[in-house]
């Protein structure tokens, strides 16, 4: 059962991230994960850092979007990590929601199909292929990588969202990177993906872990209070919840910012995301494998103390998680 860590700056600097993605080596896991996001900490300088600094685990930016990134930018950047990690790069190509792109003058619907074809462009380019002809990306005849990566088959997951995209990007991508939020999404999304083809579903989860639940509870409030009124009535549902009981919630957001909205996040609204216990996150995520999901992506907080909680991971839960799978 392979198992990621998803890092972003709301855990740390850059220094501490990349000591955080060492500390996810040490502790077991097999991939590290950084978002990649418009005016946020650069994924791909990040990704470098963690590349010398550490040996095994397998290092991936998620989220870059072919409406804002070219994918011969993507397939040099790729092919250059490979050579810098020996062999340990991942790609995520995509996003996860067509919100974020309009402030900067694109237009969010055209990312599934500018995906489909820059992950064609980048596997011709990684391959020493001649590019395909797109329809987005208008390249002339011999265009090529002026180096050749180490491998022709880096990993290229899919960023995916919604059910066209999804059931697409499990017919093209070699894994998709769908959010699970709720995880009562996951058997749903599972045969989305599963209507396409057979991609890895990596399911990106958000986890806050600590011995005692109620200070993993206050933890991920705030991630919640962010989240939460974006959902579709829908989705709120599948936890028991609805657009309604977040109304309050996005009222304080757009009035006192996240720390107002945060104290009116619910203890029912934490059931969003994986929280407690390690023995209530192992229970949690193990329903995720059940549901058909076959690798796992754990982000957010991650605990009260990060590096902390990665280790309490380590420990307490990849073991049972890789048990589970394995049954």
């Amino acid at each position: 059962m392979v198992v990621g860590i998803r890092l972003t700056q709301f855990v740390g600097g850059p220094a501490e991230l990349v000591d955080l993605a060492v500390t996810a080596e040490q502790a077991g896991f097999d991939q590290v994960w950084f978002a990649s996001d418009p005016f946020m900490l650069h994924t791909w300088a990040l990704c470098a850092a963690v590349a010398q600094t550490t040996s095994q685990i397998h290092i991936g930016a998620l989220g870059m979007n072919p409406a804002t990134i070219d994918p011969s930018e993507i397939a040099a950047y790729l092919g250059t990590l490979d050579l810098l990690s020996g062999g340990r790069a991942l790609a995520g190509i995509g996003a996860h929601t067509a919100d974020m792109v309009p402030r900067l003058g694109v237009d969010g619907a055209e990312i599934p199909a500018r995906t489909a074809e820059a992950v064609g462009l980048v596997r011709a380019l990684l391959a020493g292929k001649e590019p395909p002809e797109g329809r987005h990306f208008r390249w002339e005849p011999g265009c090529a990588l002026g180096f050749t990566p180490p491998r022709a088959d880096i990993p290229l997951y899919v960023t995916a969202y919604g059910e066209q995209f999804l059931t697409e990007a499990g017919g093209y991508g070699d894994g998709v990177l769908p959010i699970l939020f709720p995880p009562e999404t996951a058997p749903e999304i599972v045969r989305w993906v599963r209507a396409g083809g057979e991609a890895v579903v990596s399911g990106c989860v958000w986890v806050s872990v600590a011995d005692d639940p109620a200070v993993a509870g206050d933890l991920i409030r705030p991630t919640i209070a962010f989240f939460g009124p974006y959902l579709s009535g829908r989705d709120l549902a599948l936890a028991g919840l609805t657009e309604a009981d977040f109304a309050p919630v996005a009222a304080a957001m757009r009035t006192g910012g996240v720390d107002a909205a945060a104290r009116l996040v619910t203890d029912d609204m934490l059931r969003l995301a994986v929280v407690g216990t390690p023995a209530e996150v192992g229970a949690r995520l193990a329903g995720l494998i059940d549901a058909g999901v076959t690798e796992l992506s754990l982000g957010g907080p991650l605990g009260p103390d990060p590096a902390a909680a990665i280790r309490l991971l380590g420990t307490e839960v990849l073991p049972a998680l890789r048990g589970h799978r394995d049954r």
